[in-house]
């Protein structure tokens, strides 16, 4: 560290380290510039090069995955396992399986894995990993026989006390189940080694919800904090999958009103918001029939914007829900010239740095995904807690768990992010409080 005059040179050493992996590099930027004036602040950190060993991940496994499909013929794809860092925990992060699966996106997401794992307070580590194979349009048969070649190999380096994997992108309740019980056949045990199980089978309650009323229990925090209320605001959301769901589901529930929805086609934008009735259209339509967003606009009878984002309809609160990226510096400036008054990332880093600018500067409060997505990964620590413990919690002991956890994350945020004029800046508080923990954990066990 010592050898890093700026931060400017440090990515110079992260890039040339690390070529072609945009994704990662940008979620290490953003990380860098948050807590490098804290780290001059604090020389211990620099003395120890807690930085340039935080970048650098404890393993990866990259492995083939030989897998017949229903025609009889032998199909190839590579696996990954990005183990980035063990100083809190076992390592915790999930598996995404999609053709877009390199080991760039993988380091990106294991490394805010790191930081979000912390700010939970639960003991857990950072990972990630996954496959570019596409479930899509594969058969049962085909995805069972992909996961049970996935796991014969990955069950060699993970397990409930080394690397705990999770769902991600392609990977739901039927992946899980099949790489579970691969996973027990090899080992011939039942442990808490993946979570996101089902429900009959070690699964915890709310675990599909817990992103998106994470998300939703943050935003109310933020606007607590500043003296504010959810209730009676327009809330724009991208996204109708998992995330996007629960959360117009929970900001509907705490009096918001929820006026958009997204998939990769277009937008809705219903005025009269999205009831609950609504939504259980939604979920019908995106998790049973697989259909278009657009058929919502032809159902309700509201406009439909064909290829566009929610970004430009006006709104109180903005929620990302769909993917990396999806914000940029135009959507920014005229979510902000709307009025918008908070933005926070249901999605991992849907916002471009560019775009992160012009809401600090606005003086928008904006979470990043790091804090305001981590209740997913704080449901699958409590599975992970229920499965050593051999029990279930009721789902409003997991619920009233999951608030507390987010009022944690808030108020390391504001500890750490309160600014001279008295606002927050998220990004700032959450990078610094996720790394702090992290940081004087890896001082403690020595260079390892």
């Amino acid at each position: 560290m010592e050898e890093f005059r700026s931060p400017e040179e440090f990515m110079y050493y992260v890039k040339k380290k690390n070529p072609g992996e945009d994704e990662f590099h940008q979620a290490v930027e953003e990380v860098v510039r948050s807590v490098w004036g804290f780290i001059e602040e604090n020389p211990v950190y620099k003395q120890q090069s807690i930085l340039k060993r935080l970048v650098e991940p404890e393993r990866v496994i990259i492995f083939r995955v030989p897998w017949r499909d229903d025609k009889g013929n032998i199909q190839v794809n590579r696996g990954f396992r990005v183990q980035f860092n063990s100083a809190l925990g076992p390592y915790k992060g999930g598996l995404r399986f999609h053709p877009t699966v390199n080991l760039g996106i993988l380091k990106f997401l294991g490394f805010e894995q790191i930081l979000k794992n912390s700010l939970t307070t639960l003991p857990m580590g950072g990972g990630k990993g996954g496959s570019d194979f596409d479930p899509k349009g594969k058969t049962d048969s085909e995805v069972m026989s992909f996961c049970q070649s996935f796991m014969t190999e990955l069950q060699r380096h993970v397990g409930p006390n080394t690397d705990v994997p999770a769902g991600d992108i392609g990977v739901g309740g039927r992946e899980i189940g099949y790489l579970f019980g691969q996973y027990k056949r090899i080992r011939n045990e039942f442990t808490g080694v993946l979570t996101g199980k089902g429900i009959g089978w070690g699964g915890s309650l709310l675990r599909p919800e817990a992103t998106g009323y994470g998300l939703l229990y943050l935003v109310q925090e933020m606007l607590n904090s500043s003296g504010d209320s959810i209730k009676g605001k327009l809330v724009a959301i991208s996204g109708s999958g998992n995330v996007a769901q629960f959360a117009c589901e929970k900001a509907t529930q705490l009096g918001a009103k929820v006026i958009t929805l997204s998939d990769s086609n277009g937008t809705i934008h219903d005025p009269d918001g999205i009831t609950a009735e609504k939504l259980a259209y939604v979920l019908e339509l995106k998790n049973v029939k697989r259909g278009r967003i657009r058929e919502y606009a032809e159902k309700y009878g509201v406009t439909y914007f064909e290829g566009k984002n929610p970004w430009s309809i006006k709104c109180d609160v903005a929620l990302p829900c769909a993917t990396q990226n999806e914000v940029g510096k135009e959507d920014a400036e005229e979510l902000v010239k709307n009025g918008c008054i908070l933005v926070a990332e249901g999605a991992n880093m849907p916002t471009k740095p560019e775009a992160v600018r012009v809401f600090q500067e606005s003086k928008v409060l904006f979470a990043p995904g790091k804090a305001s997505n981590a209740g997913g990964v704080a449901v699958s620590g409590l599975e992970m807690s229920q499965n050593s413990l051999r029990t279930a919690w009721t789902r409003e002991e997991v619920d009233e768990k999951l608030q507390q956890i987010m009022k944690a994350i808030d108020h390391q945020c504001v500890k750490y992010g309160k600014l001279p004029d008295g606002s927050v800046d998220y990004v700032k508080g959450a990078n610094i409080g996720g790394f702090v923990k992290v940081a004087q954990a890896m001082i403690d066990q020595g260079l390892v």
